[in-house]
């Protein structure tokens, strides 16, 4: 009975840690076309621009990425990934094209955009959203 119970809390405890497994925090490189890095923002971040892509934000890449980009959105635990960190300085450094591509494109847990927001200017908008994260 002893050994019984033993087995029992063994198994509970290793079961607890791998609940606490972290997720694959080294992602593999996301390579973006040279034509879309390239890519030059023609919006300004404006008052109104910043608005739109703020609205936009919230309803499609808040619930994964955070109210502050910090990649912590409620479904963010979901993910076989990490969301992205806007906030970090890897991910400001890239470009405005490369935002756009790989919000436009996606890849794995990262759905793509291109007919969720169909208007290009308005994923521009959340690029420069994006951008306020820093």
């Amino acid at each position: 009975m002893k050994k019984n119970v033993t087995v029992l809390l063994f198994s509970l405890f290793t079961i607890g840690l791998l609940a606490f497994v972290p997720k694959e925090t080294s992602q593999e490189p996301w390579p973006v076309p040279d034509n879309y890095k390239n890519k030059v923002n023609p919006l300004k971040d404006d008052a109104g621009s910043l608005t739109t892509g703020k609205t936009l934000y919230t309803q499609h890449c808040k619930s994964c990425h955070g109210t502050k980009g910090k990649g912590d959105g409620p479904k963010a635990a979901q993910l076989d990934t990490e969301s992205g960190d806007f906030t970090k300085a890897s991910f400001q450094s890239q470009t405005d094209g490369s935002l756009f591509y790989k919000t436009y494109q996606g890849r794995k847990d990262m759905p793509s955009y291109k007919t969720k927001i169909p208007v290009a200017n308005d994923i521009w908008a959340i690029v420069n959203y994006m951008r306020t994260f820093k």
